[in-house]
């Protein structure tokens, strides 16, 4: 089974290799340890550079993501939430240089970053707010919804049609939503 898998295995477009950088990443955020990267951005393929405190390494989707807070308040001030008590999401294989630096940062314990609590409210790895959702679900297996946002929970149901009510960080629950077609329809985001 496992050389069928190796057989059929089609690895990711990008191409690059960062074992070694996702290790200097693991030991920076063990050792509390700022970094500076140059990052390679999607949305106009400019590379910006980043002073960062990072939190965590997480995998979703195909690909690693560097979750972490920036330094940089003239950064943050373009962001859509400016002072943002959630870090932001970097896919590490568009990480184009990294230096991890002598100088460590400090979180209290109480307020350290819980990755899981994160991943249960993350749907693709798209950064933006925490937002409280309501939908109906007329799709075939309640389970799977359930299954795919960990936050949710029944409110009602008739007929075979759920109200779900779920918490989720980021934009990314827009665009599964739509990939749901009739199945759901959008009845509030606060």
């Amino acid at each position: 089974m496992i050389q069928n898998e190796e057989f059929h295995y089609v690895e990711p477009k990008h191409g690059n290799e960062f074992i070694d950088l996702m290790w200097d990443l693991g030991q920076a955020i063990n050792e509390s340890r700022y970094i500076e990267i140059d990052y390679l951005r999607t949305k106009d393929k400019a590379i910006v550079h980043r002073r960062l405190q990072p939190v965590a390494i997480m995998f979703s989707e195909y690909y690693f993501y560097l979750t972490a807070f920036i330094e940089d308040e003239e950064v943050r001030k373009d962001f859509d939430v400016i002072n943002d008590s959630f870090p932001t999401i970097y896919r590490i294989d568009r990480i184009k240089n990294m230096s991890v630096l002598d100088k460590r940062f400090h979180i209290p314990y109480s307020s350290r970053f819980e990755e899981g609590e994160f991943r249960k409210r993350i749907q693709f790895m798209y950064g933006g707010k925490i937002q409280k959702i309501r939908f109906r679900y007329k799709g075939p297996d309640i389970d799977s919804i359930l299954d795919r946002l960990p936050t949710a929970h029944v409110l009602d149901e008739e007929n075979c049609e759920y109200i779900v009510a779920a918490e989720v960080f980021g934009t990314g629950i827009n665009m599964w939503i739509r990939s749901q077609g009739d199945y759901i329809e959008m009845i509030e985001e606060v």
